[in-house]
């Protein structure tokens, strides 16, 4: 029988003792605790980062009988108990400004000086973290360890409040920066969240920082690796493979190729995480329990449980390409710059999950950006497409069955009349003559309605606008606002596009489409 699932319990000693699943990431934490006194690490939401915090917690205070059997149990850890002060700034929020950010400190540390049994005592709140930190050390003997998490909610939730937002920043600077000041009583600290805000607004004074969000060694820190995952939740593959139709029964091979199949999509619609310049990939665990909770269903969890809202408008705001998001490159300085004065939307789409990182190029030391997975890919683009088209959900259903089926049978004609309706949505005054806005509704289309859907693809002598690949065709796709169909499937054949696919084993179809600027909307077609 599998065990429990931690749907929402994000405490350690509860996991522990209560018999839930736990991914054993000891090892890893042996090695973070022993190599960084002051660090900190960004992760999206929902990525695991409060349990890696509770888990910290349960360290330093020498609860060894949680630990019992996991992999930091045989390494040579002494197990003293440390004061451990925590912070959790996801717990309340910071709207009205500064004085509710003061309250919630206020009101946190109270919590934390009565759990230590002393006094809080100072007027300020940095004086009263620096007395806890010095009191504890006294009473107990040992160094504190502070632990922080979601450091920058309060900042997020005020990025379009500048005014609120500098009170908040100026607040947080000076509560941090006694971090550095009481060093000499701190056995360790660590910080979490989702953002990297730059050193100059928030972390100035707390420049002895170790920031270990792109360190290969912690890239499997939170998160579920492949490996782990088949480790880990055998029983739960076994029974979604069941409830989706295959058996994961491994005594037959067709049966073991079922699971090899259902593995395939799992790790296609939830997996694809990366955090550093080597390869290795993580699950976000939010999506995969709630999938195994509902016994194999892929529903896009972790992205309905937030809605990018403001990423949505500052992709807008900048004039943000869609249609080439995931060909995105960055220097390692660019995934620090997050500040209401200096915020770029590609670095925020991948420190909030949006994007991750597909690619290392270690001679430019450059990063390339992509979507993670299936989830986010699909999902993101429905929000975009609401941004551009304006399309009412319960249209979305008749159009979705129409494409794919027509897709799926290679019948062209029935495809690209389906597509119509999406462009009759367009507002007319964002509606543009311009060849890259039709292409960003034909692939946001596309992509909302779960169909695989590559744009902008760069071949050795140019460019493919569009490539669509179903499980018997494949669909090479060439746009013309300024042009005639014929002269968008001379291009296609002209330039080889096709080449590429020949060994794929699916038939090719090349399409040549011209778009109306007068009607908006799709005009002639060629097939080829």
């Amino acid at each position: 029988m599998p065990l429990k699932l931690p749907l929402g319990i994000q405490t350690f000693s509860e996991i522990r003792e209560d018999g839930y699943h736990y991914v054993d990431k000891t090892a890893r934490i042996y090695e973070l605790v022993t190599s960084a006194k002051v660090s900190f690490l960004s992760r999206p939401r929902r990525f695991g980062k409060s349990l890696l915090c509770s888990t910290l917690g349960a360290f330093f205070e020498g609860r060894r009988e949680l630990f019992k059997g996991l992999a930091v149990d045989s390494l040579p850890w002494e197990w003293k108990k440390h004061p451990v002060i925590r912070i959790d700034l996801n717990t309340g929020s910071a709207l009205a400004g500064a004085n509710d950010l003061c309250s919630l400190l206020n009101n946190t540390l109270n919590i934390e000086s009565k759990k230590l049994g002393v006094e809080l005592h100072g007027e300020r709140l940095p004086d009263q973290l620096s007395n806890l930190i010095l009191d504890a050390h006294i009473k107990f003997g040992e160094k504190v360890a502070v632990i922080i998490d979601e450091y920058d909610k309060p900042l997020l939730d005020t990025l379009d409040k500048k005014d609120i937002h500098e009170d908040i920043r100026s607040t947080l600077k000076s509560f941090y920066g006694v971090l550095k000041s009481s060093d000499e009583h701190l056995k360790f600290v660590f910080l979490t969240g989702v953002t990297k805000f730059s050193k100059v607004s928030i972390f100035s004074d707390l420049n002895n920082l170790t920031d270990l969000s792109l360190n290969p060694r912690y890239a499997d820190l939170c998160g579920i690796t492949q490996e782990e995952l088949e480790t880990n939740f055998k029983e739960e593959i076994e029974e979604c493979s069941r409830g989706t139709g295959v058996s994961a029964s491994l005594n037959d091979q067709s049966e073991k190729r079922g699971t090899e199949k259902y593995l395939a999509k799992l790790k296609r619609f939830y997996n694809g995480y990366r955090f550093s310049k080597e390869p290795l990939t993580v699950y976000n665990p939010f999506g995969l329990l709630h999938h195994f909770n509902t016994n194999g269903e892929f529903i896009p969890y972790w992205y309905e449980s937030g809605t990018p809202t403001f990423l949505i408008k500052l992709i807008k705001q900048q004039n943000i390409n869609v249609l080439n998001l995931e060909q995105k490159v960055l220097s390692y300085d660019d995934f620090r710059k997050f500040d209401v004065e200096n915020m770029d939307a590609v670095p925020v789409l991948y420190q909030s999950g949006y994007l991750t990182i597909t690619g290392y190029n270690e001679k430019r030391g450059t990063y390339n950006l992509g979507y993670p997975n299936d989830e986010v890919r699909t999902s993101f683009a429905s929000s975009l497409a609401d941004l551009y088209i304006h399309i009412k959900n319960d249209e979305k259903t008749p159009f979705v069955l129409k494409l794919i089926d027509s897709l799926e049978a290679g019948e062209v004609d029935d495809f690209v009349e389906a597509l119509r309706p999406f462009y009759n949505n367009i507002p007319y005054d964002e509606a543009s003559k311009v060849e890259s806005y039709y292409e960003l509704i034909f692939l946001l289309t596309l992509r909302m309605l779960g169909i695989y859907c590559e744009a902008q693809v760069h071949t050795a002598i140019g460019r493919i606008d569009a490539v669509l690949k179903v499980d018997d065709f494949v669909y090479v796709v060439e746009f013309k606002a300024n042009g005639t169909a014929e002269e968008a499937l001379q291009q296609i054949n002209d330039k080889n596009y096709a080449l590429s696919y020949e060994e794929s084993g699916k038939k090719i179809v090349k399409i040549g489409i011209e778009f109306d600027k007068e009607k908006r909307n799709i005009g002639r077609w060629v097939i080829g």
